[in-house]
Order: structure tokens, then C-alpha cells, then sequence
């Protein structure tokens, strides 16, 4: 048996785990407001939850307002309870055509409770890559214990894993000190 498919399924996984941290992080609040703070924003339209940048532009006109314009004015009411029910903590205003988010500066401890959001983020992903690894250790063991690996591709398999597992550490790691920075310059 071949390693290299256990190999490219682990790289597959943790991958997966570093690009849902780098999601997340993007939804978090910098000093600058971005399109991204509001992307993830679920809104009821046309009977069913979906995502506000797919009924709506969002722009940032200047350093502190978003402006959300639907691509169907009926939808603003809508969009407008959705950023309400959203953990952005600020109020929208709108005109029946246009939703506008005016953003406030953060408060130095505003920043610091989301550098620590982030670094809680960036533990959470560590967690779930090293559970990857754990899981993909076991299957390797489990081949070798069946016959379908020598010693010396377990060997292999493993290193090749804790190798990925640092990679993928060091990306998180870089995602969350990037995202602490640009929070933290404001």
C-alpha cells in the first residue's frame, strides 16, 4: 500500500480546518470596517436564509460606513433585521432602498477582547488540526497492524503527518498574528 493517499487525505482535512479559521476571521471586526465583517450575514429572502453579499453589493464608501444596496429594494427590511439579529453590535440605517452601516471606532479594550476572540479562534483550529492527525495516526497503525504497511512506511506515514500538522500550525498561526495586527492598528 501506498502512503500517499492517507497523506493527501490529512493534508485534505487540515486544510479544510486552517480555510474555516480564515472564514471566521474575516467576519471579525477590524479598526476598519471591510465587506467581509457582513458577508456571512444570513437573510430571510424569498423564503429561505441566505447570505447577504448574494442579494446585496456591499461597499465602503468611506473609513467608517458600510452600505449595503439589495439587488431587490423589498429585501431591506430584511436585511436590515438580519444585521439587527447579528453579533455586530452596530444599528443599521436604511431609506427603503439602501442599508447603512454606520461604524464606530473601538475602544482599546473593544481591541483587546477581539485579539483574544482571535487567539481563542486560532486555538480551536490548532485543536481540530491535531485531532486530524491523532485520527489519521490511527489509520495508518490500523493498515500497519492489517499488513498493508511495512514498519518503514508507518514511519513515513507518521512523519509526513507531523510534518503537515506543523504546516498547518504555522498558517494558523501567521492568520491569527495578521488578524490581531490589523485589529490592534485599528
Amino acid at each position: 500500500m501506498n502512503i500517499k493517499p492517507i497523506v493527501d487525505e490529512t493534508r485534505e482535512k487540515m486544510q479544510k480546518g486552517v480555510e474555516f479559521l480564515e472564514q471566521n476571521l474575516k467576519g471579525l471586526r477590524t479598526g476598519r470596517p471591510t465587506p467581509a465583517l457582513v458577508d456571512g450575514i444570513k437573510v430571510e429572502a424569498y423564503g429561505n436564509p441566505m447570505p447577504l453579499n448574494q442579494v446585496a453589493t456591499i461597499s465602503v464608501p468611506d473609513s467608517n460606513q458600510i452600505v449595503v444596496k439589495p439587488f431587490d429594494p423589498s429585501t431591506c427590511t430584511a436585511i436590515e433585521k438580519a444585521i439587527l439579529k447579528s453579533d455586530l453590535g452596530i444599528t443599521p440605517e436604511t431609506d427603503g432602498k439602501v442599508v447603512r452601516l454606520n461604524v464606530p471606532m473601538m475602544s482599546q479594550e473593544q481591541r483587546d477582547k477581539l485579539a483574544s476572540k482571535v487567539k481563542e479562534m486560532s486555538e480551536e483550529a490548532r485543536i481540530t488540526v491535531r485531532n486530524i492527525r491523532r485520527d489519521q495516526n490511527k489509520i495508518v497503525e490500523a493498515a500497519k497492524k492489517d499488513g498493508e504497511l511495512s514498519e518503514d512506511l508507518e514511519h513515513d506515514a507518521k512523519e509526513e503527518i507531523q510534518k503537515l500538522t506543523k504546516d498547518m500550525e504555522t498558517a494558523i498561526d501567521e492568520l491569527a498574528a495578521d488578524r490581531v495586527k490589523q485589529i490592534q492598528e485599528g
